[in-house]
């Protein structure tokens, strides 16, 4: 085997087929989500919810604990997004892009650190407090429930979130023998930078208009 080919995906020798495939769909609808994000389309909701039941499922399958509780989270905020995101605020206009209310940093504050200590606990109670990938996977989970809370409610800063936790999962997940996530992380650190230029340019405009 090329040992190029088999650096990067070697890992995948041991899985079944039907894992694999799963993977590579639930990345495939998980760029189409963020792709959507990136252009404040409604889509990102039902796309993002195909690739997080994908992925939780295959998380619990590899016993990924901190992982399949992000997807789980994933999930369920994309409902509560979508309802925010076709909200009305008037008779013709529904919810807009915004920057964070100090209520609102304050809640992500409370939000960040309530995560820690949940997952800290759940890896202690299933022995998985085991080496530095908890801490890595602690730490990221975080950033990323902060990150998706913000997006759901349609906040410019949640794109800062998404592109510190990717930069941080592209390593991780090739670590963890997950290729195409880990490219999955690694395309999703561009769109967020992308998206945060646009969601930006979108509140200037706005404020323009006003």
């Amino acid at each position: 085997m090329n040992p190029i080919f088999d650096f990067f995906f070697g890992q995948y020798s041991d899985y079944e087929t039907i894992d694999v495939l799963l993977e590579i769909i639930a990345v495939i609808f998980g760029f189409l989500s963020v792709w959507y994000s990136k252009q404040n389309k409604i889509l990102v909701f039902p796309t993002g919810m195909i690739s997080t039941i994908i992925f939780v499922y295959l998380l619990f399958k590899w016993e990924l604990l901190g992982d399949m509780m992000i997807n789980g989270y994933y999930f369920v905020m994309s409902v509560y997004g979508w309802y925010v995101w076709t909200r009305k605020v008037d008779e013709t206009h529904v919810t807009p892009i915004s920057i964070t209310t100090p209520k609102e940093r304050l809640i992500s504050v409370f939000i960040f650190l309530a995560t820690l200590l949940f997952v800290f606990l759940v890896y202690k109670t299933f022995d998985k407090w085991t080496g530095w990938v908890a801490y890595i996977d602690t730490f990221t989970t975080a950033i990323f429930f902060v990150g998706m809370w913000l997006m759901a409610r349609r906040k410019l800063e949640n794109w800062l979130f998404w592109i510190v936790g990717d930069l941080i999962s592209v390593p991780l997940y090739f670590y963890k023998g997950f290729t195409f996530t880990s490219l999955q992380y690694l395309g999703f650190t561009f769109i967020a930078i992308f998206g945060y230029i646009a969601w930006k340019k979108s509140i200037n405009n706005n404020r323009q208009i006003a």
